[in-house]
């Protein structure tokens, strides 16, 4: 399968999005970890329409109008991973799951070092919310694009929907 990537500005740093004819395959951190993510060997094609498609959707997102996500997803892993990161998608837009939620959710309760570890791997950063599941104490816990960005994420998701909530109320 061939791969293509375009590399995109972003308020959390610059972003690698790559994608086959199938649909998106990843969104990479700009101090990415080489071995956190499956090698796909893209060549760069900045108008791919995948990839044009899931800027404009990111644009959209970063400036708080965008809640749900369209871009037709490629995820590429285990049945165990896929399982994790479809229960991702699932988090509703502004809120939180720990990985003891995750792991009850797919129907598996006991495996939630498992599903941290999924979590960990998870190619598609932003349009499969990684950053929505924290410990079960509430506080944030690691992330592949950092702590700081993690927290500017959850603060895009918070602010828009408090000015939802007040556009509603008015």
């Amino acid at each position: 399968m061939d791969y293509f990537f375009k590399l995109l500005p972003s308020p959390v740093g610059e972003l690698t999005l790559i994608a086959s004819d199938n649909g998106l395959a990843a969104i990479l951190w700009e101090n990415e970890n080489p071995k956190r993510v499956r090698a796909m060997m893209p060549q760069e094609n900045p108008s791919h329409p995948i990839l044009l498609e899931t800027e404009r959707q990111l644009a959209e997102y970063f400036a708080g109008q965008r809640r749900c996500f369209t871009v037709k997803l490629d995820f590429v892993g285990t049945e165990f991973q896929k399982k994790v990161w479809a229960a991702l998608v699932a988090i509703p837009f502004g809120e939180t799951r720990s990985y003891a939620e995750i792991a009850r959710q797919i129907g598996h309760p006991a495996a939630v070092r498992a599903v941290g570890a999924a979590n960990g791997k998870n190619p598609i950063s932003i349009i499969a919310p990684c950053h929505r599941v924290i410990g079960s104490n509430g506080k944030l816990t690691g992330f592949a694009g950092g702590l700081t960005a993690k927290a500017l994420l959850l603060k895009i998701e918070a602010t828009a929907n408090s000015a939802e909530e007040f556009t509603l109320s008015e």
